[in-house]
């Protein structure tokens, strides 16, 4: 008999390196083929670099809410005027099987998605070594970043940051590496529990 999936839900401020911390993870050598990344839908433009499937499902806002209507959608938020979404039928699909699922949410999606399948979610949040560095990788992450985006994101990040409670586990992402050795520890000692 397969054991449920589990749901690691990655957290935190924008510019905390959570996304970085999950491509990272699912490359691990500990953990491939055993970890996959829930690939989210979005109606903000793609970056240069993004790939379709891979780091967003790329959809217009007619087509999301039409998704949204026929309850395709397990959580979704709106963020800088785009709709940011989990895809329903992947996530019950995984977790059907012994597939463990990773993913980056934020505050409200994680507690949906925690409220929903409160036995397979773990919940991570990611946080930066001080909002002073958090506002300098904002604002050097990419040259078209404005200025008034960088306050949304800061103000939105002091707004997080004080929600750090609500999560099971907390990790400093002041060195990149030992971040990662952190995250990838509770990952596995998670996945080898259930084993």
């Amino acid at each position: 008999m397969k054991r449920p999936g589990n749901i690691f839900i990655i957290s935190g401020p924008s510019g905390s390196g959570k996304t970085t911390l999950l491509q990272k993870l699912i490359a691990s050598k500990e953990l491939q083929g055993k970890l996959i990344k829930s690939v989210s839908l979005t109606t903000r433009p793609r970056r240069p670099r993004e790939e379709e499937g891979e780091d967003y499902f790329f959809i217009s806002k007619a087509e999301f809410k039409k998704r949204l209507a026929a309850k395709k959608i397990l959580e979704w938020t709106k963020y800088l005027g785009y709709y940011y979404a989990t895809p329903k039928d992947f996530i019950e699909r995984n977790l059907s099987t012994d597939t463990d699922v990773a993913l980056c949410l934020d505050l409200k999606g994680a507690a949906t998605i925690k409220r929903l399948y409160p036995k397979n979610t773990v919940t991570l949040f990611v946080m930066p070594p001080s909002l002073a560095t958090l506002k300098r990788r904002i604002a050097n992450r990419r040259c078209k970043t404005k200025r008034e985006e960088i306050t949304q994101r800061m103000q939105l990040a002091r707004r997080e940051l004080c929600a750090t409670r609500r999560y099971d586990y907390c990790i400093l992402n002041k060195d990149l590496r030992l971040a990662l050795k952190e995250l990838k520890d509770i990952v596995l000692s998670k996945i080898k529990h259930q084993t």
